[in-house]
């Protein structure tokens, strides 16, 4: 039997969705939420199979810049991008704490490659959000330094993710976390070490542990805080069926987070598997109208909540790819947006990620 490459693989996942017509072709986007990988060499380390997380590998083992920048070739005018850790290309040695300094050296040769401006106009990974464990006290200052000089000044902060449930099969082979990761007082004192260096940083959790960060938030009113994918509504295991229920505890931990000046939101992550909307289905077929539908009332309820000036609209590709294409997926989200002025897109679509992530554009 022929072996099925990467790329057959994701040729024939791309061909479950008609293209669709491009909406707004010509409004700028920064794409702020996107991973860069390459699985391939582990891929056959990987266990738990049946997860359904493990649906991404099926169609990005491989996403690196030729196959980012296939969905950046789309139709949609993406401008620019920024990166966010994913435990990519860690160094194969030295102490554990500073292997992931070889993500930050990776992701900053790509930078570098498309700003070459041979591949393109977009400045493909303009910024890059890296990972410091913030667990190491007032020791992580010194990576922090190391990631920034590594960044050929284009490092602009760090995600630590805190996600995590009671219900191991959510995460399931990805689960890395203990609870309470952003109450620990030896995490706050890594977390101090952010502001001294004009660093950001980035929140990913699930929605049932929204009161951390917004504990966080207020004990650190100057430090700048993005929110990772609306907060991650969960709607798998021992959520399923439970969303109606959920929506109104998230949308109160929402409207409390945002009464912290200093956090912003991404809006997007919504097709991940987590979340578990009917769009979500083991083939890749999802239309933007559909999504748009699914998604709206997560998305309006933070426009409402933190206003246009600190939301932004992210992809989190190729993550989100199980459920949909790159062009549908900006599609679903203009469509949620077609009520906002001219101003109020310019925001949502490009003005807060540029402000947030200081690129100068």
């Amino acid at each position: 039997m022929p072996e099925v490459t990467i790329e057959k693989k994701r040729d024939a996942w791309m061909t479950l969705t008609p293209p669709e017509a491009i909406i707004d072709p010509g409004l700028p986007i920064i794409d702020p939420h996107h991973h860069l990988w390459d699985r391939t060499p582990t891929l056959h380390l990987t266990v738990q199979r049946d997860h359904p997380f493990m649906r991404v590998l099926d169609f990005a083992a491989r996403y690196l810049l030729d196959e980012f920048l296939a969905d950046l070739n789309t139709g949609h005018n993406i401008q620019a991008t920024v990166f966010l850790e994913c435990h990519s290309m860690l160094k194969a040695d030295g102490p554990t704490e500073t292997r992931y300094l070889g993500e930050t050296e990776f992701v900053n040769g790509l930078a570098a490659m498309s700003a070459s401006g041979i591949y393109g106009p977009t400045k493909v990974c303009a910024g890059i959000v890296g990972n410091v464990d913030l667990g190491l006290g007032a020791r992580a200052g010194e990576l922090l330094d190391q990631h920034i000089a590594a960044g050929g000044g284009r490092f602009r902060g760090i995600r630590n993710a805190a996600s995590w449930d009671a219900d191991p099969s959510i995460l399931g082979p990805i689960g890395r976390q203990t609870e309470g990761r952003y109450r620990d007082s030896r995490f706050r004192e890594g977390f101090a070490e952010l502001a001294k260096r004009n660093l950001s940083f980035d929140a990913w959790m699930f929605e049932p542990q929204l009161p951390d960060l917004i504990d966080l938030a207020r004990a650190f009113p100057g430090q700048p805080i993005v929110l990772d994918h609306v907060g991650t509504p969960l709607g798998m295991g021992a959520y399923q069926g439970k969303r109606e229920e959920r929506f109104g505890v998230w949308r109160e931990r929402i409207r409390e987070l945002a009464k912290c000046p200093n956090v912003t939101v991404k809006l997007g992550g919504l097709a991940m598997v987590f979340c578990n909307f009917p769009s979500t289905r083991p083939a890749r077929d999802a239309t933007s109208v559909e999504m748009a539908m699914e998604w709206a009332p997560y998305i309006e309820t933070c426009i409402e909540a933190f206003g246009v000036n600190r939301c932004m609209f992210e992809s989190n590709f190729p993550v989100d790819g199980v459920t949909c294409t790159y062009p549908t997926l900006w599609n679903a989200l203009k469509l949620i947006a077609k009520g906002a002025s001219a101003e109020e897109k310019a925001d949502l679509f490009f003005g807060t990620a540029n402000r947030f992530y200081r690129l100068g554009l």
